[in-house]
């Protein structure tokens, strides 16, 4: 699967708050400060991960319909990625 540029630059972003997360840790930080950004982090993985799911659902069914196929399988497996994801 192609993943474009929006959904590679969710990732970097991620990838610098979890740097953040543990500088944060390093330097001992509140409790209440470092779960806030735990939450953060969990949250913007929770968003992408959709996004790739439903970009992925969308470009399969557009495919799928073009050759006539029943699409319910596919949407049920995109359904059970997400809620594994949680």
């Amino acid at each position: 699967m192609h993943y474009d540029a929006q959904v590679k630059n969710r990732i970097k972003r991620i990838e610098g708050q979890v740097r953040g997360l543990l500088k944060m840790m390093e330097e001992e930080k509140d409790c209440k400060e470092v779960v806030t950004q735990m939450s953060a982090v969990k949250s913007a993985l929770d968003r992408t991960s959709a996004l790739v799911v439903s970009s992925n659902l969308e470009k399969c069914i557009r495919e799928q319909d073009e050759n006539n196929e029943d699409s319910s399988e596919l949407i049920n497996e995109a359904v059970q990625l997400l809620v594994k994801s949680k």
